[in-house]
Order: C-alpha cells, then structure tokens, then sequence
C-alpha cells in the first residue's frame, strides 16, 4: 500500500492516463499526417530524426524503428548539429523533430540553420504554436492533458504519445511502399528474428550433389554415396528431374530384401520414391520443420522443374542456430 492506493492500482492509474492521452492523440490526427507520410516516402534521402532529453530517447527508437521497416533513418543529438554535425544533412533529406514543449533549447537553437539548407521539417510536438511548430512543414501534433506521473513533470504519457505517432509513421510508410519479408529480412541478418526470414538459398550447398540416373548400378550407386559422404544420393530421371532417394537405410533394407541379388539391382529398383524436396525461396525455418516432421537429416533443394540444384543439410542448420 503506498496512501490509500495499491501498487496495482497505481499501476492501472497510469495505464488509465496513458490510454486516454492516446485516444486524444488518436483523434488529432489530421491531413498533416498523411502529408509528412507522402513528403518521407517521396523522399531520396534520408529521415533524419532529433530530439532532446527523454524526447531524444524516443526519437533514437522512432529512427530505429523507422530503419528497420525500409524507410534509410538516422537519430542526430541536436546539440550536436550546433557543434558540426549539422553537416550530416543533405538538402534531399527530411528532418523529424520531437518536442512535446516546442521550444526546447538546444532544438531551438539549430531550427534556423537547419531551415537555411533547405531541408523540409515535420514535428511531433504538444506546442501547437511552438517556435518549432513555426519551423516545421507539417505538425503531427501531440495533445497531453495530464502526464502519467503524479506531480505531472516527468514525461510519460506525452513521450508514449510520440512513439506510437512514430510508430504510426513507420508502419503507414511500409504500407506504401509495400515492404515484404523478404525485404525485412534484409535488414534483420542476425539472431532467432534473422533465422526465421533466412531461405533455404542461403543455406544450401549448391555443390558436389550426391546424383545418379535411374538406371544406376548398385556398385555405381554406392560408390556415389561414398564418395559424396552425405548418406544418401538423389536419383534423378532423363530429364534430370529429381524421382527418388537411396540413402544409407535403404541399402540396409534392400540387402535384407534382395540378398545376394542386389549386386544386380538398379537405382530405381532400391530408391525411395517420395523424397522430401525443397524450394531455394523457401524459409530455412520450413527446411527445419520438415527435418524434425519426418526425423530426417537432409532435404534436397530442387528448381521450379523439379530438378536437384542443392543439398540442405542438418549440420548446417544446427551451424545456423536453428533448433530441431
């Protein structure tokens, strides 16, 4: 208990505030909004994003945000622009720049330099007749009533305010410029986020793919598993088109089956006809599913004719992280 309320009532207090800042928010968005969305996804440079104090906080993860989801972003201090690094802008840039007061010091201060270059300004700010509103092309304005903290200073409700309008931002601008997985992807090369997008491509060796005819003898055909050293080898028909697998297991089943007379067995006499097969543009995560779905160790990575262009091996998917 802290006074007459709970810890988790405090808590809910604060949601309470924060949810009602966001609704007000929510309903002022206006044509400006859909204006700074055209003007960064029109632009041929970058966002540059800048903002001070707990506002710079939050304009370091709207750039973050804004970079990761295929719109080039950056955050610059803007104290900083007053000591040289002004000179990261280019005149095809656009700036964002975040204030909940609009006329904050160290912003106010580089808003004329940064207007002498030309570049095109869109603020998210509570000052609606803020200096930096006067600055600004456009205004995604931010009305707080009441901040979350209870002597009401600290920013909380106005700084949450400003990273969904970020967040807005990031998103309706993926919208349009129609950012895929694929696209995604590029920018999440590393950890579990990284692994889930990679494709099978990146994976698979392309090279020394254990392969035989049909019509393959058995001597032939195990000298080739031998000599590729996977445990098995892909069959392939006339066309080239992948039409089964022998691997290690079927070699055992198949002398206990044929005895003696599998020295005169052919490929197509000892293949499984139901290999397990994988497109180059498929997730990797898919080749993992299918390995742990059927308990098996490799799949054969195969073109839209069906014929054998790489092997993906359990080895290397366990060398890329993935867990099966």
């Amino acid at each position: 208990m802290t006074g007459t309320k709970t810890i988790k009532e405090i808590a809910q207090e604060v949601f309470n505030t924060e949810i009602a800042v966001l609704e007000d928010v929510k309903n002022a968005l206006d044509d400006n909004f859909e204006k700074a969305v055209e003007l960064i996804s029109k632009t041929t440079g970058r966002v540059v994003v800048t903002g001070m104090g707990k506002s710079g906080h939050i304009a370091s993860k709207i750039a973050a945000t804004l970079a990761s989801t295929g719109t080039s972003s950056f955050f610059v201090h803007p104290a900083e622009m007053g000591h040289g690094d002004l000179g990261m802008l280019k005149k095809d840039d656009v700036v964002l720049a975040l204030s909940f007061s609009g006329n904050t010091e160290e912003l106010r201060k580089v808003l004329a330099p940064m207007k002498k270059l030309g570049v095109p300004m869109i603020s998210i700010t509570g000052g609606k007749n803020s200096i930096l509103a006067e600055y600004s092309d456009f205004v995604l304005h931010t009305p707080v009533k009441k901040e979350a903290c209870p002597l009401d200073l600290a920013p909380t409700s106005s700084t949450t305010a400003a990273l969904v309008i970020g967040d807005a931002l990031a998103v309706a601008l993926m919208k349009i410029k129609n950012i895929q997985e694929k696209d995604f992807a590029a920018s999440h090369p590393l950890g579990s986020l990284g692994r889930s997008f990679m494709q099978v491509s990146e994976i698979m060796r392309s090279k020394s793919i254990p392969k035989i005819d049909e019509s393959t003898t058995f001597i032939d055909l195990v000298k080739e598993i031998d000599d590729k050293s996977l445990g098995f080898t892909v069959v392939v028909n006339k066309s080239n088109s992948v039409i089964g697998m022998v691997t290690d297991g079927d070699i055992r089943r198949s002398n206990i089956k044929f005895g003696p007379e599998i020295f005169q067995k052919k490929a197509s006499d000892i293949m499984n006809l139901s290999p397990k097969t994988i497109e180059k543009s498929a997730f990797a995560s898919r080749a993992a599913e299918l390995m742990k779905e059927y308990r098996i160790s490799s799949l054969v990575v195969v073109d839209e004719n069906n014929q054998a262009i790489g092997i993906i091996d359990l080895k290397d998917m366990l060398a890329e992280g993935f867990v099966i």
